[in-house]
């Protein structure tokens, strides 16, 4: 479990950080990158969360994924090595599974799409697709550790990713489900 006792400690401010298992590396380090960026997209969940016209199961859905995605950030920070001193927090196809089932859940009752989809409609679903486009880009963060790092670096942590990008995309679809979608018209004011 998680003890802050102290909020700043001063060791980053020569460049480095600590990662899980307290080995220090660049602030530069693309696995750094990526849980940064899983941060930033947790954090853009909670806007999402602090909007009205959320249903009770979507609100409960999105606190889950902010859960999970500290378990993907946990999973990032620390190094896959053979035998680890302690078992390591790891993103588990489990997860990704249940975002599968949940996609499915709520694309079912929506309309099919005849073009790509405008970020715009209701507060939340606009949240969610801002949402979205930082959880992607969470991924390709993470993708570009992965090619960094190798073996070292969780593929299930971009493939969550992946997952989670595809469910905020439906759920902002969701979110616009009374006023409908905004499409793109290719061509419209030329």
């Amino acid at each position: 479990m998680v003890n802050l006792t102290r909020i700043y400690t001063k060791t980053g401010d020569d460049g480095t950080t600590s990662l899980g298992d307290m080995s220090r590396t660049s602030k530069n380090d693309p696995r750094l990158e990526a849980y940064a960026t899983v941060d930033e997209a947790n954090s853009t969940i909670g806007v999402v969360l602090s909007t009205d016209g959320l249903t009770e199961d979507v609100r409960a859905l999105l606190i889950r994924i902010q859960n999970d995605l500290f378990d993907v950030g946990a999973d990032l920070c620390t190094p896959v090595v053979d035998a680890p001193a302690f078992e390591p927090l790891r993103v588990l196809e489990s997860q990704i599974t249940y975002l599968e089932e949940r996609i499915d859940h709520y694309n079912a009752n929506l309309e099919s799409l005849r073009s790509f989809v405008l970020p715009s409609g209701t507060a939340s679903a606009a949240h969610l697709h801002v949402a979205r486009t930082v959880v992607r880009r969470a991924e390709r963060c993470t993708w570009a550790a992965i090619h960094a790092f190798g073996g070292g670096v969780n593929p299930l942590t971009a493939k969550y990713l992946n997952r989670c990008s595809d469910l905020l995309f439906v759920l902002a679809r969701f979110a616009n489900k009374e006023i409908g979608d905004q499409l793109w018209v290719p061509g419209a004011n030329r």
